[in-house]
């Protein structure tokens, strides 16, 4: 689908996506009463432009990690409050709702976006750089909207605002869902308890009062053309899951290896063991799924072969039966690489999501 290009063009994309949700389900939806709709919401777009690009930047500059959104969160319901929407705040810790009600009977579709950033520098020389710091898993950080959250907040805003000037006209109630921590929380602790985000969210209740029977969401990405629109039916996003891996070794002097164990010899081993899981054992042809590492942690001296290496990492994958087998994989394969060496490794497995797919209706 082509849109012009200009930064309207995902509040149009948002609010076609609740047109075209409400005219499916509503008998009597004209083709002459869309193309109306069609174009009060391009004329609503382009007015709210100026001011979709100022929240964007603001909220850029003014990042904020998960669970900790407050700033965002308050700026949210401020303005969905004088929108006139009903408003509840602190859904799963600092998540934002909202209920425009249409002035027609119709179907309750919802529309989400993820407030949360990264643990991530900002390097880009703009005058809205980031210049935050936060605390990520009990450290001090840099943080940045690294992976474009900002800009899903300034387009649910703007839609919000677009669809509110045309309540009268719209066939059931739009819910705009603000979500909290969708790259997991900055205050994590992996003890299998946790829960956080969408699922918290939906366990508290947000797809209910009133039900909700369609919902959209979308993201901004540098792969695709400005003014272009890509989606699929089934499987859109991979499933997010997270693992850590501790290799527990015995700590000996750096001069004398053979009497201990040593976790960073195993971790390496390890590490390079998890990628042929993808290159040599699961059938690629089939769907596509990566194991990354993104942290290794051990020692504190160079001639001290410590007593543990500590590692965490994430699992990409499209299918569940496939999600599975790797980690089964991943299991043996870890459990081999240290038992071969006289080395402990406790794993902790977090399942974040499941693909989160399209459906073809």
């Amino acid at each position: 689908m082509h849109l012009k290009k200009n930064l309207a063009s995902p509040v149009l994309a948002a609010a076609l996506m609740f047109c075209a949700a409400t005219a499916a389900t509503s008998a009597s939806a004209q083709a002459g009463d869309a193309a109306s709709l069609q174009a009060q919401i391009d004329t609503r777009a382009k007015a709210v432009e100026a001011r979709l690009i100022a929240w964007r930047r603001d909220i850029h500059q003014h990042p904020e990690l998960g669970n900790y959104e407050t700033r965002t969160a308050k700026l949210v319901a401020d303005h969905l409050r004088k929108l006139g929407f009903d408003v509840k705040t602190g859904v799963a810790k600092t998540g934002v709702v909202g209920l425009l009600k249409g002035g027609k009977p119709g179907p309750v579709v919802a529309l989400r976006a993820d407030m949360d950033a990264l643990p991530v520098k900002e390097r880009v020389d703009v005058p809205f750089a980031s210049k935050a710091k936060g605390q990520y898993l009990g450290k001090e950080v840099d943080v940045m909207h690294a992976c474009g959250h900002d800009t899903h907040v300034a387009i649910l805003m703007a839609t919000a605002e677009v669809l509110a000037g045309m309540k009268d006209q719209l066939q059931g109630s739009v819910k705009f869902i603000f979500q909290p921590a969708e790259e997991s929380p900055a205050d994590f602790e992996p003890n299998g308890s946790n829960m956080w985000g969408a699922k918290q969210m939906v366990a508290e209740g947000v797809l209910d009062n009133p039900k909700v029977d369609a919902i959209f969401g979308l993201h901004v990405s540098s792969g695709i053309e400005s003014g272009k629109l890509a989606w699929r039916s089934g499987a859109a996003m991979a499933a997010a899951d997270q693992f850590w891996i501790d290799v527990k070794g015995r700590q000996t002097h750096g001069a004398r290896p053979w009497g201990g164990i040593d976790p960073i010899v195993v971790a390496s081993q390890i590490v390079m063991g998890l990628q042929t899981i993808q290159s040599r054992q699961v059938n690629a042809m089939l769907e596509p799924s990566v194991i990354t590492v993104g942290t290794i942690h051990g020692g504190n001296r160079m001639n001290i072969v410590p007593e543990k290496v500590e590692m965490m990492g994430t699992v990409r994958t499209y299918d569940e039966g496939m999600k599975k087998d790797i980690h089964a994989r991943m299991k043996r394969t870890t459990e081999s690489i240290a038992a071969s060496a006289g080395a402990r490794r406790p794993s902790r497995w977090w399942s974040c999501t499941t693909p989160r797919s399209t459906s073809p209706r």
